[in-house]
């Protein structure tokens, strides 16, 4: 089965398929299926967003006559200290050329006399499936954690080293041990689960 992953994001792209190596489900990114395009994610939440990016891609495909299913992930880091933020605005939290490094270096100054007791937070991950005949399907993941004092491992990708989940930071997991209890992971069992009704 071919999926197109509506994202530019080769991290994203790099786990998804990492996640399905073993599975039937072939991916394609949205530039190697041919539409070479940025969407603009307005939506005020993580389903919207997730939505408004496979909806692109799948409008895209139909206007060029193409038959395909579209998968899109809105995902961030959720800090219950800060009300939930940065949410939705994970990626563009510290600026819109912000790199990791400044998104990390925002959150530690935000949680800076936060108490260990009140650092906890989320990763959520929304995927939305468009199947053939244009309807989507929502699947949510989560991951439970904690945000650390400091940045810690050199795995992962965005807010990962300051992550911790369990004795160790997300960027301390291999790419084999993050896959099997990340948010991302917790949504695409249930989109293959919905594959295999």
């Amino acid at each position: 089965m071919k999926l197109i992953l509506a994202t530019n994001n080769q991290n994203k792209l790099r786990e998804i398929r990492e996640m399905l190596a073993d599975t039937d489900v072939s991916v394609i990114s949205q530039r190697e299926a041919g539409y070479d395009f940025e969407v603009e994610e307005n939506g005020t939440t993580f389903a919207e967003n997730a939505e408004i990016k496979a909806r692109a891609i799948f409008d895209a495909a139909q206007q060029k006559g193409e038959t395909c299913m579209v998968l899109a992930d809105d995902s961030g880091l959720a800090v219950d200290a800060l009300n939930g933020q940065p949410g939705v605005y994970s990626h563009r939290w510290a600026g819109e050329n912000a790199t990791d490094a400044d998104r990390i270096a925002k959150l530690l100054h935000e949680l800076e006399n936060v108490p260990d007791a009140q650092r906890g937070a989320h990763f959520a991950c929304v995927m939305c499936l468009i199947d053939e005949t244009g309807i989507a399907h929502l699947f949510e993941g989560r991951a439970e954690g904690v945000i650390l004092h400091g940045a810690r491992g050199e795995n992962g990708f965005g807010y990962d080293p300051v992550f911790g989940y369990g004795e160790r930071s997300f960027a301390e997991l291999s790419a084999d041990e993050k896959n099997a209890v990340s948010h991302r992971h917790h949504a695409l069992m249930q989109v293959l689960e919905y594959f295999r009704k």
